[in-house]
């Protein structure tokens, strides 16, 4: 029976790890955040636009505080979209202050 030289161990021929870059981009890199802030200007000019009804009895049908709810509901989207994008993602900061 011949003996083989090579331990089970020996993996000089398997891939010892891939470098894998971040999954996400930085938050200002992506179109998300352009989106985001296009619908909150869109939002504000509407409600500027819209807001003084002076021919219809000065009837405000597009107020400051539902334009701001809306801004608001826009930016937990946001946040809730950034959360998602990141689940799971790993990082290749070694600095151990971030961890």
């Amino acid at each position: 029976m011949a003996t083989s030289t090579r331990e089970n161990h020996d993996t000089t021929h398997y891939a010892h790890g891939r470098s894998r870059g971040e999954e996400t981009k930085p938050s200002f890199k992506t179109s998300e955040l352009v989106v985001y802030l296009l619908a909150v200007i869109g939002v504000l000019i509407a409600s500027n636009v819209v807001g003084d009804g002076s021919s219809n009895n000065g009837a405000d049908y597009f107020a400051a505080d539902k334009a701001w709810w809306y801004i608001t509901l826009l930016t937990v989207g946001y946040l809730i979209s950034r959360g998602l994008a990141k689940a799971g993602s790993r990082t290749n900061d070694h600095d151990p202050r971030t961890h």
